[in-house]
């Protein structure tokens, strides 16, 4: 099939610089917002130029009302495995990039992708994204055999990776089959920049990934391919966050209208400094972002798109993470490292300013170096269930499935005692004492929040069965 540009760039320049909503006209997108069915494009492009602050606040108040609304407390965690930084592109803001003679590289072998997922098992992780780069020896064959070799690793204490979501090059659909039946989870791709022209600059040609239209349409080609569950996103920094923002609700709507289900999931990294990659020094970015805008523009999809799943991975700083999961983030990394071989070189968290000093090089920049342990102690203390739930997948609740659920508002009854479930076993197999404390205490207020009495006796049911030693239960 022959797949068409969905993106209209001049309509969306078009629609950036109007003025900023009058008071009536933010208070009836607000409203409009809560009702929970999302907004549209112009509702959109109007949040985009408030830059009054407590306008602002506004857009965040109701992101914060609308996450509560869907998701409730849940923060469902989740680590990278790089399996290679061998690539065949030359982005320009990229430390994989072909020309950095800088970086070490390295494609790992299976055994050392186990020995990489059991690292993240023994912290506690069991939801692992694979991700590398361009390059025939990362195809689609190696990606199978390296999903193979993780779903089957397992540590000490028997446990696995649940799921396994993978963020890849595009690829073709006959590909795309090949990583649906070894049951991934979502497939993710950042489109970088949706701006065609400015997309050029940043990818020089002669690469696969100078190709703007294959990288557009690669989820048209994953749902042909059988993927149930795509997530998008674009790097910020690169053109004005407002097109970009406005394109990734286009192409939400292009999935919806044309295969019936939109994004999964939607990411939002900034440009972070890269070794060997003079572009992405701050000084050289062609649109940094603030943390005031960055904060404004993942509440406004939040309301925009509100259940779809919001992913801020640890390229971001302790405290930005921290107020970010209030309006609208619903994903986190956690305890991650960005070069191949990174959990195995263990912790070089003095570095500066790159990752890592070991045998490979990073990809870019860290904010985060929180352990998993401190990162969960976090979120407990701000009344947050620490997630690895990874129930919908292997029940079967994927794409519209979800969806459909998700809407009238039923997937909670399925996602709070899950999530409370893995919960628990991560406090009983994973947490430091003082974790643990404090985790069961929680557990024992969110327990006494269910308003169905037979629910309730359920949860109460499975979480002792936990503690008594038994594994992988869920709704």
């Amino acid at each position: 099939m022959k797949h068409q540009n969905f993106i209209d760039r001049d309509k969306l320049y078009g629609m950036i610089d109007q003025p900023a909503p009058t008071e009536s006209e933010l208070n009836d997108i607000l409203n409009k917002a809560r009702k929970l069915k999302g907004l549209n494009l112009q509702d959109v492009a109007h949040l985009l130029n408030v830059t009054d602050a407590s306008d602002i606040q506004k857009i965040l108040d109701t992101a914060e009302y609308c996450k509560d609304e869907i998701y409730g407390r849940r923060l469902v965690l989740f680590a990278p495995i790089y399996t290679g930084n061998a690539c065949v592109n030359n982005c320009v803001y990229c430390g994989f990039r072909r020309d950095n003679k800088q970086l070490k590289r390295k494609v790992l072998t299976l055994d050392e992708i186990e020995s990489e997922t059991l690292q993240l098992l023994r912290m506690g992780h069991k939801r692992a994204l694979l991700i590398c780069g361009e390059s025939p020896r990362n195809d689609a064959n190696y990606m199978v055999e390296a999903i193979r070799r993780t779903y089957a690793a397992r540590d000490e204490k028997g446990s696995s990776i649940r799921r396994i979501n993978v963020e890849l090059a595009p690829m073709s659909v006959d590909d795309f089959a090949k990583l649906k039946a070894e049951k991934i989870g979502t497939y993710v791709c950042f489109q970088e920049t949706y701006d065609p022209i400015e997309y050029a600059k940043f990818h020089p040609a002669g690469t696969p990934k100078a190709d703007y239209l294959w990288r557009l349409t690669c989820m048209d080609r994953a749902q042909e391919g059988g993927i149930n569950d795509v997530g998008l996103g674009v790097l910020f920094g690169l053109v004005d966050y407002r097109f970009e923002i406005l394109a990734i609700m286009e192409h939400a709507r292009h999935l919806e209208e044309d295969y019936g289900c939109g994004p999964h999931t939607v990411s939002f990294p900034r440009i972070e400094p890269a070794e060997g990659t003079p572009f992405s020094l701050p000084e050289n970015i062609p649109h940094p972002v603030s943390d005031a805008d960055f904060m404004k523009i993942i509440a406004i999809i939040r309301i925009a798109m509100p259940y779809t799943g919001i992913i801020i991975s640890t390229r971001e700083r302790p405290e930005m993470r921290d107020q970010l999961v209030r309006y609208g983030v619903s994903q986190i990394s956690a305890a991650s490292e960005t070069n191949p071989g990174g959990y195995e070189e263990g912790d070089n968290t003095d570095a500066q300013p790159y990752e890592k000093t070991g045998n490979t090089g990073a990809q870019f920049t860290l904010g985060d170096h929180r352990s998993l342990d401190e990162v969960i102690s976090m979120m407990i203390d701000g009344g947050y269930i620490p997630s690895f739930c990874t129930g919908c997948y292997r029940k079967g609740r994927v794409g519209a499935d979800f969806m459909d659920l998700a809407k009238p508002g039923l997937i909670k009854e399925y996602c709070k005692p899950n999530a409370m479930f893995t919960f628990r076993e991560y406090l009983e197999d994973y947490a430091s004492p003082a974790t643990k404390e404090k985790g069961l205490r929680l557990l024992r207020e969110l327990t006494q929040t269910f308003s169905k009495e037979d629910l309730k006796r359920k949860v109460e049911g499975n979480l002792c069965k936990i503690g008594e030693g038994e594994r992988d239960l869920y709704f």
